[in-house]
């Protein structure tokens, strides 16, 4: 068993530790009613873009916005061949409508392009292709605002590498459909992300078992298990709760890079807590103190999107 733990520690130690904000890419398409243009304003992370363009020529490690401005055109050309609109199955053409500039967002710098999608007609089936980085990241989303014609109100969707077509409905999304959405993406995100799962796994497979004479052993009586969960699942979405909506409606405000950090640590400990019987009773306490945690990781993408 040390052994095991010892190679587990050195394969932690020469492994990146994943935290929770993905690589996401911001876009607002506002259609305006009487014209057939879409204005198109894209944020793509530096990171992102230095990994596929090599944008810091210098090697020292920082982008710069001449090393940014030289690539311009680069950085453009792949944008537009990365993002299709098409209008009753014609393709729109593209036209830069402002120079590139940058925006910073909770996690860095993101290369902001301002575009015009230019249509045959807005009035048949409108539909959207997004692939900008799945080649080379399964994980990387498009978060999207589409404002359709007529429209004051933001129709949210999520560009995933399972899902990069989808229609811009001309008429605004309801409610309902909105949260649908949403919810099969949480639901989905959750299912590709190795480390989410582990973390769930650390927090939930103590409520089913208990420690006797210092081993592990399976609950006696399923009541019991049954509460255990209960009380660390409330706790847990509870604490996510408070801090999501604290840190979306800006009232407070902590550093991304601190909190992936954080949120990276919180698996560790709550693995190790798991392995040596640290916490053996009130883990929901353990639970709310994480919630707190990961509430304001979600909410740096909320405030990201504009949500």
């Amino acid at each position: 068993m040390k052994r095991f733990l010892l190679l587990l520690i050195a394969l932690l130690l020469h492994t990146g530790a994943w935290a929770h904000k993905p690589s996401d890419s911001y876009l607002t398409l506002r259609a305006a009613t009487g014209s057939n243009d879409i204005a198109v304003r894209w944020d793509i992370a530096l990171r992102d873009l230095d990994y596929v363009l090599q944008l810091d020529r210098n090697g020292n490690g920082e982008i710069s916005w001449g090393e940014v401005r030289l690539r311009s055109d680069d950085i453009t050309r792949l944008a537009t061949s990365r993002l299709q609109l098409s209008a009753s199955d014609k393709a729109c053409t593209w036209a830069t409508t402002a120079p590139l500039a940058l925006d910073k967002h909770s996690d860095g710098t993101y290369a902001v392009l301002s575009l015009s999608a230019q249509c045959p007609s807005l009035t048949g089936a409108l539909k959207a292709r997004y692939s900008l980085l799945f080649d080379v990241d399964p994980t990387h989303r498009g978060l999207v605002q589409w404002i359709a014609p007529g429209s004051t109100e933001a129709q949210a969707l999520v560009f995933g590498n399972e899902s990069g077509e989808q229609s811009l409905a001309l008429q605004p999304a309801g409610a309902w459909e909105t949260l649908r959405q949403y919810m099969l993406d949480g639901v989905w995100h959750i299912w590709i992300g190795y480390d989410h799962i582990l973390f769930l796994l650390a927090l939930l497979l103590p409520s089913v078992l208990v420690r006797q004479a210092g081993q592990w052993a399976a609950a006696p009586r399923l009541a019991g298990a049954a509460r255990e969960v209960i009380k660390v699942v409330t706790a847990f979405t509870l604490a996510h709760s408070i801090t999501l909506s604290l840190a979306a409606l800006g009232l407070i405000s902590l550093p991304s890079r601190l909190v992936e950090s954080a949120i990276a640590a919180s698996v560790v400990v709550a693995a190790l807590s798991n392995l040596f019987g640290a916490v053996e009773s009130k883990r929901w306490m353990m639970a709310f103190a994480f919630g707190l945690l990961h509430g304001f990781g979600f909410a740096s993408v909320l405030a990201d999107l504009g949500l």
